[in-house]
């Protein structure tokens, strides 16, 4: 019998108490499973979301290069992504910026929506999936 790959976790990041932030899911950032990683939903800041679409979408791919790193792998090797806007009229704009980071010889396939997100100054979150 072959034994189950082993499943790793780095969970969200907390205040000094260790307790979650008021507000914030207790969640794990990446999940690793074999040879497939899968981050949560990123955002900006949780706490104090800053910033236009741009500056926020910038912010979000520069998390999910380092969680991807941490856990061995590169936008280069995305599968998936679902991107939640809080208002399509802002597409172009995250769009530019989608297009300047992500990986052109390897793109993902991608969703994007609108979505009422958890603090009404979020404007973008993403959540990825890729391979090691």
């Amino acid at each position: 019998m072959t034994e189950p790959a082993a499943i790793s976790r780095q969970r969200i990041i907390v205040n000094e108490d260790g307790r979650p932030y008021p507000g914030v899911p207790i969640i794990s950032q990446v999940v690793a499973h074999g040879d497939t990683v899968y981050l949560s939903g990123v955002v900006s800041d949780p706490i104090n979301p800053t910033g236009d679409v741009r500056f926020q979408t910038r912010e979000v791919l520069r998390q999910i290069d380092q969680l991807l790193g941490s856990a061995g792998t590169s936008k280069s090797r995305l599968l998936t992504a679902q991107v939640w806007l809080a208002d399509m009229s802002m597409f172009a704009e995250h769009n530019d910026v989608w297009n300047e980071w992500v990986d052109a010889a390897n793109p993902p396939a991608r969703a994007c929506v609108q979505a009422h997100l958890f603090r009404p100054d979020l404007l973008v979150e993403i959540m990825v999936t890729a391979a090691r």
